[in-house]
């Protein structure tokens, strides 16, 4: 964000995003790391680096099914590498002298002249440096016909060849995905230190707030956004929990809120962060008790959609509360824009913000001047390289626009309009589609 933007936004009474961003994850501090074992440790991000204790593989061993030669008894007489002596009616004879399977542990050495039959995974005879594929042979059993000559090494798997002891497997903030799984337990680790997904909480407030499962009459508003913001929560790496609608009482608020501080890392509330005479969020975590201000602070945002954003903490725990707007789709980019750092800084996750590229704009579009704007869009790669962005329903429909997105589409606060043509800058989601 630039000086002027910052200017403008402070012109028009309101925080820069920017501002407000680091004002909140500054206060914010990565969960205790704790000691998981590894069938849980999934999902979770190191709290420091992973250093191999043994060499991957841990021995010599055959990649495919096949024989276990010395590569000098096949080679000669060959006329190069890839040779199929079977062309010119020769072929290479050797001696079966035995059977390895991946559970074979006595050690064997081959003398000239002779081979193993070996299962991918057994270990290597000593002296074997290559192992030919049963489908260049007469998979002969006492003795076997060769038909082709591979390359000295084939076939073979050498001790420490993928991952070598001592090896750093994964930096301190990586996530723990199935694949470092895989390679954490062949390397012969059992345990990881790891920030703990955080508990999220997501309560939705408002006394017109009814739940799904039918349709909105007047006076009455269908909850999309604890179901939502819970779905969203999860797709962060959250353990996130749903509690549902909260009527706007305020004893009864202040109780839910203090109850849930025993099970939560970080509460998230939507609705009432605004000003109107039925806010009653903002009024009740703001209120001040004697000389002491509210819990939460409520801040106008230079953000578009949904301005009033609230961040402060609650109970004698101090658990983080974030609070979003109460229309649905404000409330989804609120997640996006301030909730979701929040949860990955938790989590200890790097970095904190979604990725974002370059792209090429297909539509122009216009912005509300002195607000920061994400819009939902369809981003694509573009033949030779780059991407191309196109823009989707936006404003006070951006919660459909949502559905159909899988990037946002950021306009700054100077940007009143952007031609088609010119390029952008673009938030990946990291939608499955």
């Amino acid at each position: 964000m630039t000086a002027t933007a910052d200017a403008e936004a402070a012109e028009n009474g309101l925080t820069p995003l920017a501002d407000y961003l680091g004002s909140v994850l500054r206060r914010l501090r990565a969960l205790p790391p704790l000691d998981l074992d590894l069938t849980q440790a999934h999902g979770n991000v190191l709290a420091e680096d992973v250093i191999a204790p043994h060499s991957f593989p841990a021995f010599d061993q055959a990649a495919v099914d096949g024989y276990a030669a010395r590569w000098e008894d096949i080679a000669g007489g060959a006329r190069g590498v890839g040779y199929v002596p079977a062309q010119s009616g020769r072929t290479v004879r050797l001696n079966v002298v035995g059977d390895l399977g991946a559970a074979s542990w006595r050690p064997v050495r081959l003398t000239p002249g002779s081979c193993f039959s070996v299962a991918a995974g057994a270990p290597l005879p000593i002296a074997a440096d290559v192992v030919v594929p049963v489908e260049w042979t007469d998979q002969g059993m006492a003795a076997v016909e060769i038909f082709r000559v591979p390359k000295r090494g084939y076939g073979v798997r050498r001790t420490g060849e993928e991952v070598a002891a001592g090896a750093v497997l994964a930096r301190s903030g990586t996530y723990v995905s199935p694949a470092l799984v895989a390679v954490l337990a062949a390397t012969g680790i059992g345990h990881v230190v790891v920030r703990p997904s955080p508990r999220v909480v997501i309560v939705a407030t408002g006394d017109e707030l009814v739940d799904v499962g039918r349709g909105s009459q007047p006076g009455q508003v269908v909850d999309a956004n604890s179901h939502a913001l819970t779905a969203a929560a999860a797709e962060a790496g959250a353990l996130a929990y749903r509690v549902g609608i909260c009527d706007d009482d305020p004893e009864g608020l202040r109780g839910l809120l203090e109850d849930q501080t025993l099970r939560a890392d970080l509460i998230i509330t939507t609705g009432g962060t605004g000003t109107g005479p039925g806010d009653m969020v903002r009024r009740i975590l703001s209120r001040r008790e004697g000389h002491r201000a509210g819990p939460v602070t409520f801040t106008d945002v230079a953000l578009y959609p949904g301005t009033a954003l609230g961040f402060g903490t609650v109970g004698a725990e101090e658990v983080p509360v974030v609070c979003l707007p109460g229309d649905p789709g404000a409330a989804m980019i609120g997640f996006e824009v301030l909730a979701r750092p929040a949860i990955n800084l938790l989590a200890g996750a790097e970095p904190v913000f979604r990725p974002s590229v370059r792209a090429h704009l297909l539509e122009t579009v216009s912005s509300p001047a002195g607000l920061r704007e994400f819009r939902p869009a369809h981003v694509a790669e573009r033949r030779g390289g780059g991407y191309t962005v196109q823009p989707l329903n936006g404003g006070p429909f951006t919660l459909s626009g949502l559905a159909e997105a899988n990037g946002l589409l950021v306009l700054g606060e100077r940007v009143t309009a952007a031609a088609a043509g010119s390029t952008v800058d673009v938030l990946l989601l990291d939608r499955r589609r």
